[in-house]
């Protein structure tokens, strides 16, 4: 088999993303590129928890509409997604919970007979798993040896259970290929940030970034991290301003809840030339809206938040070699600049799982900031060229530093001039100037698929991965914008070049994307879009592109 794809399900408790996790890294010994999803409510216990993993020859970045194996342990598993069922599609289930035609293992008599907790049941389920595919025993048993350090003897134990309780229907090959790291778009963005010489991360834990502060813990001491999770987001934000100030280049991590109470910050941020980034993961609002499922709806409270103008960068990375890459120029670029940085992901990218082959060799280098000689003459703002300002961090013998968020003199001295406030802005202008033309050559749209086709899907962020794929089985080609401000307009109206008809693909109503492209002067034709907090399908977009083109 070229592809094959698993759904295990089961109900908030019963361990189901990290089963799913066992499956991916499984594939991912076999040679398969691999790709996860995981979908599951706002609850601790309960509920439906489902993940599908993905394994294919090639990199892949979506989840198909139908999957080859189910693991049911619940019900619900099975009633729930009988929509996915194809005519070969095997079902493993617990057989004393579920009603379903396939394989059924009784768990509870397995975990029963070896003293074994009700969570392991997903351990059984999944050795039942790779015996009904053809996978030896042995690989099973090295994955579990990696990928469980929690009791692993009796997890081996159930497992082996399982995998003795089914029997083969099919056989899944190995493919020869070396396995690679696969990591989540989390991680994939701490790691960024960390190569991009991060000295701190501040965050207040919020779906979908929650699990970048768990992962900065576990890796501050190894790489030299400060990580701090303050009270509330107000106090996450100006802790980062205050590193900044202290030349400590810091990142704060939220969703659009959290990024409104940091708004004033982030000005804050823009008028003292103190450098932030924040990690901004989307998620279906407005307000707490669906906590767990995914969005691309903040487009514009990105682009805009923040009182006054003020020069920002905004990247929209659509997998996990991408937000590797922006985390990494995100942090550079924003100190370069004196800027604050959005980094605006989903939940689909921050909470999917990747196939990562590491891009080190392809990131740009970006020059660090113009520094100042310390002595009493230092001005913090002093105006240059290109509006930068050479940059002093305490401490400095003989030394002022001062920052301020109210309208400053080259001094920092507040001030309402009126001249002087004029002078203020235009410098700030020249920085945005001066942040464009380095941005626009760090190939900030990226353009695939059949570059001669007159079709073409733009997209931004996590729908990269299927557009790539319906782009590729189509004969279409594939238009992102991986910059969101400032906007490489030229570099866009480049990679559209004999495109007659323009198609949007985004997962919001409004249509942001589309909308921020018409007041540049580009004006796509045809939408595609989904908001109801799922990601598009393979099949579903592909079905949906053919009605947009009839």
């Amino acid at each position: 088999m070229d592809e094959s794809s698993v759904l295990i399900g089961g109900k908030a408790g019963d361990g189901i993303n990290s089963a799913g996790m066992v499956v991916a890294h499984l594939f991912n010994r076999m040679g398969y590129r691999v790709y996860m999803y995981f979908d599951y409510p706002s609850l601790i216990k309960g509920g439906h928890n489902f993940a599908i993993v993905r394994a294919a020859r090639e990199r892949i970045g979506a989840h198909r509409s139908q999957v080859d194996f189910i693991l049911a342990l619940n019900q619900d598993t099975v009633d729930f997604h009988g929509d996915m069922v194809h005519g070969r599609t095997m079902v493993l289930y617990d057989r004393s919970r579920v009603r379903a035609e396939g394989i059924g293992i009784n768990l509870p008599q397995i975990l029963k007979e070896e003293e074994a907790p009700p969570v392991m049941g997903n351990s059984c389920i999944i050795g039942a798993f790779a015996k009904a595919a053809g996978i030896e025993w042995k690989v099973l048993e090295e994955v579990f040896v990696r990928q469980v350090p929690k009791a692993l003897s009796l997890n081996l134990k159930v497992a082996r259970r399982g995998y003795e309780a089914a029997s083969e229907c099919c056989r899944i090959g190995s493919l020869g290929s070396s396995p690679v790291p696969v990591i989540s778009g989390n991680e994939a963005i701490g790691l960024g940030l960390i190569r991009g010489g991060l000295d701190a991360y501040v965050a207040y834990p919020m779906t979908p970034t929650s699990n970048i502060l768990h992962f900065m813990a576990e890796v501050a001491e190894t790489h030299d991290l400060l990580v701090f999770h303050p009270e509330n987001e107000i106090a996450v934000i100006m802790m980062a301003l205050g590193l900044g100030y202290a030349g400590k280049k810091a990142a704060v991590g939220t969703s659009g809840g959290g990024f409104c109470l940091m708004t004033e910050g982030f000005s804050l941020s823009g008028m003292s030339e103190v450098p932030v980034v924040v990690v901004l993961g989307q998620r279906a609002g407005p307000s707490t809206g669906m906590p767990t499922y995914t969005a691309q709806s903040d487009l514009h409270f990105a682009l805009h938040a923040g009182q006054g103008e003020f020069p920002r960068l905004v990247v929209a990375p659509g997998d996990a070699e991408q937000a590797y890459t922006w985390s990494d120029l995100a942090l550079r670029l924003s100190w370069k600049y004196q800027v604050p940085g959005v980094i605006l992901c989903d939940k689909t990218l921050c909470e999917g799982f990747y196939s990562f082959s590491r891009p080190d060799a392809t990131i740009p280098r970006i020059d660090q900031p113009t520094k100042a000689s310390p002595g009493p003459g230092y001005s913090r703002y002093l105006f240059s060229e290109n509006g930068v300002s050479p940059l002093l961090s305490p401490p400095c013998t003989d030394t002022v530093i001062k920052v301020n968020g109210y309208t400053h003199d080259q001094a920092g001295i507040s001030t309402e001039n009126s001249e002087i406030a004029a002078l203020m802005s235009e410098k700030r202008l020249k920085k945005a100037a001066a942040l464009a033309s380095e941005v626009f050559s760090l190939n900030p749209v990226v353009v695939g698929g059949d570059t001669g086709s007159d079709v073409a899907l733009i997209c931004w962020g996590s729908p990269i991965g299927v557009c790539r794929e319906a782009a590729g089985s189509m004969g279409l080609r594939v238009v992102q914008p991986v910059v969101l401000s400032p906007l490489p307009t030229q570099l866009l109206q480049d990679a559209l070049q004999g495109i007659k008809r323009q198609i949007v693909v985004e997962e919001n109503a409004e249509g942001q994307l589309a909308m921020l492209l018409a007041r540049h002067g580009i004006r796509p034709n045809l939408h595609i879009r989904r908001y109801d907090g799922r990601p598009f399908t393979v099949e579903e977009l592909e079905v949906r592109v053919r009605e947009a083109l009839a």
